[in-house]
């Protein structure tokens, strides 16, 4: 079984996207974490060794940091063909992503100093579309699209993310992730 360590209102919410989307069995462990302010506390129970979300543990394998949390579990349960397996011709450019995302994407926008770079090569890629990988809706597009909606005031206007982030959370497993992320 696996367990999502959770905190409403975060990045965790992803996961629950996701793993709704998979279809996958799991459980979600609300836990608390540092507030950007310094208040809060890290949970003793959350396997993150920042004591951030997310991270899940699968029988006691735990796996975190978004990008390596998507992976996991798109390899997992790869019926769902929500991550392309090794040896399909995405699997390249779903790994780059994948990679990208943690590497490049996030840190920019924390920056802010590489963003107009960032949104640019993500636009591109996206423009064809309608998903990140074309026609095929994977987990590329379950954090991509989140990060988008979540991030909205801090972008620049663009109708193809806007058009983008709506395919993504208008899917039924983002309204059930939602329900189910307890924030109120």
């Amino acid at each position: 079984m696996i367990t999502l360590f959770h905190r409403p209102k975060t990045r965790a919410t992803r996961f629950i996207f996701l793993l709704e989307e998979l279809e996958a069995p799991y459980t979600v462990r609300t836990v608390t974490t540092r507030n950007r302010d310094g208040s809060g506390a890290a949970d003793p129970a959350n396997p993150h060794p920042h004591g951030k979300v997310p991270a899940i543990s699968d029988d006691g394998v735990v796996v975190f940091e978004s990008p390596a949390i998507a992976l996991y579990l798109t390899d997992k349960f790869p019926a769902k063909r929500l991550g392309p397996l090794s040896g399909d011709a995405q699997r390249g450019t779903y790994l780059s992503w994948l990679a990208y995302y943690g590497g490049v994407f996030e840190p920019a926008f924390v920056s802010k100093f590489m963003m107009d770079e960032v949104l640019a090569a993500v636009m591109q890629r996206l423009a064809p579309g309608p998903y990140l990988l074309g026609e095929r809706f994977s987990a590329l597009d379950v954090i991509y699209g989140t990060a988008f909606a979540q991030l909205a005031p801090l972008l620049p206007k663009s109708l193809l993310i806007e058009e983008y982030v709506q395919r993504v959370v208008t899917r039924p497993a983002y309204a059930r992730a939602v329900a189910k992320d307890g924030g109120g």
